[in-house]
């Protein structure tokens, strides 16, 4: 297998794992906190954490990398319209993905404690959720737009 081939494979796997596990870890957090039931909310929030962490993290790392490595191999240059779009919608992402990682371990951390203590989940987990929440469109639509770009590569100046 030619080495722009591997390379792209590698590159549409991590482009894959960023909106796949994006869009379940949503998923499994928007119905852990529907339930309001503290001990789902803590064990969803954990396992979440440690998803963002072994998957979402590695393709974050992983797709400059390999896209750089693509497009040299290709021969695009890194202003083409298109790319520099993706790359300016890639920064947004982890503009919006960063402060959402620490609120899942604010979210999992006051969820524990509640379950600790035996109380109910405090206001300030609201709060923060709903923050979390918020942070998530930007985020899954830009990597969406991403992914337009990189299947299109739209004739784009600017």
């Amino acid at each position: 297998m030619p080495y722009a081939e591997i390379l792209r494979w590698l590159h549409v796997v991590g482009a894959t794992v960023l909106l796949g596990t994006g869009a379940g870890i949503a998923f499994f957090m928007l119905m852990a906190h529907l339930s309001r039931d503290a001990r789902a909310i803590a064990h969803v929030a954990g396992t979440v954490v440690l998803a963002d962490t072994l998957f979402t993290l590695t393709a974050v790392v992983a797709q400059p990398v390999t896209g750089v490595l693509l497009a040299r191999e290709i021969g695009w240059s890194l202003t083409e319209g298109w790319l520099l779009l993706s790359i300016a919608l890639y920064v947004l992402t982890g503009v919006f993905w960063l402060p959402v990682v620490w609120i899942q371990i604010r979210l999992r951390d006051l969820a524990r404690v509640a379950v600790s203590e035996g109380t109910p989940l405090p206001d300030r987990y609201f709060r923060q959720f709903r923050i979390w929440f918020a942070c998530g469109f930007p985020a899954f639509f830009a990597v969406a737009a991403i992914l337009w770009l990189m299947l299109t590569r739209p004739a784009l100046t600017f």
